[in-house]
């Protein structure tokens, strides 16, 4: 697909950014021509009334716009220290076979240590599972797991399933594993495994294998399926980096996986039941421009990111449910019902386009990567230009005033990449921080941590915050600047 002149796409953009909230941007990916996008060293010192939630609080309604908003803290604070690093390296390794095949697979340049960059983690019982995407030359496994309880803060990654699991990039096979970007551990331990099929997204870009979705049965670790996204579903410079599962009433084979395209701003709906998918698309799924330009230590770059993070609202009584989502360069969440993703008849038109809408705003500087939400209907949502990890009840209105803080940290949280909820008993919260702006536009530094598995429990991660349940919701509201959102 052809791009714009650039000259119509300023206008466009200027169109649009003047009609929406959210405007339609017709810019391009950070990664795209090169996939280096536009960065430099910052210097030394350098709306609309939304749509209340569905499960606002009772009263909520009324409330909005009625009062003066309190003094924002959501910004300002800092949270508690409730984050415990899990694991930690300066720089990634891999378990092979004998210390010979590691030293072979260095003398090849199979394995380049420092190309690789953890990106992807998820838990199921007694393992941690990573992704390490091909961005680079010299990426042996793209998935990996580790054994919890830990041993050893910095082990070796162990491949998953195995090593014969694992492609090539010369000559890939494309029934194995090419470039694993996310994972999504489902109510029926199954490892759903979402492979982007390209291979140095960094330096010289290839869709080797189509894209594709895989699901591992985790007490066997046995793969269940392999699913090919088809040709007319994957566009020019399409990458797809993030999936969800939505299962109901213990519904396993009648799952559908929701899988978001970075860069072509669409989200693909897979149904097992009926093994196929259809690609759904809306503007509300494209970036912001105000919000495409970051800043992260002294690194300036612009990302113009689509829709990215993506949880799922408990389902409603009418048998329903909402996707919560939201392009990674926007301060914006939206919400869509599953039901009018899941009708692909919709899809043979022209969609819904209504169905789409915004229900609030985390602020400047509140790009977020990925989200989750936990059984006490808590959202978590990382905060990646804020090294933190944020968090919302979904029984109150999102404005600012009911947006928590559950930590950050500079120095732990730094760039803070994916986030899940485990199904554990006692549930947690997982993150991996990655320093990924250093790792595309500058170089790491080997000689200290920069990658951190962290993890805390729910109930601790929400106590004495406005996400606990238990605390009745501020009904002030926030009215945003428009070019906030």
């Amino acid at each position: 697909m052809s791009r714009l002149h650039w000259r119509t796409a300023l206008r466009l953009l200027a169109l649009t950014f003047l009609i929406t909230l959210v405007p339609e941007a017709n810019g391009y990916s950070p990664f795209m021509n090169n996939r280096h996008g536009s960065f430099s060293k910052a210097p030394e010192n350098g709306t609309s009334e939304q749509l209340a939630s569905p499960y606002i609080a009772p009263g909520g309604l009324a409330a909005l716009g009625s009062k003066k908003a309190n003094k924002d803290s959501f910004a300002t604070s800092q949270g508690k220290n409730v984050f415990e690093v899990i694991y930690q390296w300066k720089v990634i390794d891999f378990l092979y076979p004998s210390l010979q095949a590691r030293n072979n697979a260095i003398r090849s340049r199979a394995f380049i240590p420092e190309n690789n960059l953890p990106l992807g983690v998820d838990r199921f019982k007694n393992r941690i599972f990573i992704t390490t995407p091909r961005w680079n030359p010299g990426v042996p496994a793209t998935l990996s797991y580790l054994p919890l309880p830990v041993q050893d803060q910095s082990l070796p990654l162990i491949p998953y399933p195995d090593w014969s699991f694992h492609t090539t990039p010369q000559n890939a096979d494309c029934s194995k594993l090419v470039s694993v970007y996310r994972i999504y551990v489902d109510e029926c331990d199954r490892l759903w495994v979402l492979d982007a099929g390209v291979i140095d997204t960094l330096t010289n870009l290839q869709q080797v294998c189509p894209p594709k979705l895989l699901a591992f049965n985790l007490h066997t670790d046995e793969l269940l399926f392999s699913y090919e996204l088809p040709p007319e579903q994957v566009k020019q410079d399409s990458l797809h980096t993030n999936v969800v599962v939505d299962i109901r009433d213990g519904q396993c084979e009648d799952a559908f996986a929701y899988v978001a395209d970075v860069w072509r701003y669409g989200v693909t709906v897979f149904s097992l039941r009926e093994f196929k998918s259809w690609r759904t698309t809306n503007y509300l799924y494209n970036p912001n421009p105000v919000a495409s330009d970051y800043n992260y230590q002294d690194l300036n770059f612009q990302w113009s990111d689509g829709v990215f993070g993506m949880s799922l609202s408990p389902v409603h009584r009418d048998g329903d449910r909402m996707l919560f989502y939201h392009p990674m360069s926007s301060f914006t969440e939206f919400q869509v019902p599953t039901s009018v993703l899941q009708n692909e008849t919709i899809w043979q038109n022209f969609g819904l386009a209504k169905a789409f809408q915004p229900i609030g705003s985390r602020g400047k500087t509140g790009q977020s990567s990925t989200s989750g939400v936990s059984r006490e209907n808590v959202q978590f949502f990382t905060l990646v230009q804020q090294s933190g990890v944020g968090c919302w009840d979904l029984a109150k209105p999102y404005n600012r005033n009911n947006l928590g803080v559950v930590e950050k940290d500079l120095e732990k949280i730094t760039f803070p990449n994916d986030l899940k909820l485990d199904r554990e008993p006692r549930q947690s919260v997982w993150v991996i921080s990655n320093k990924l702006p250093v790792f595309l536009y500058s170089k790491l530094d080997y000689t200290e941590i920069n990658f951190r598995i962290l993890s805390t429990e729910v109930q601790k991660a929400i106590q004495g915050t406005v996400c606990d349940p238990r605390s009745p919701p501020n009904l002030a509201y926030n009215r945003e600047p428009e070019c906030d959102q």
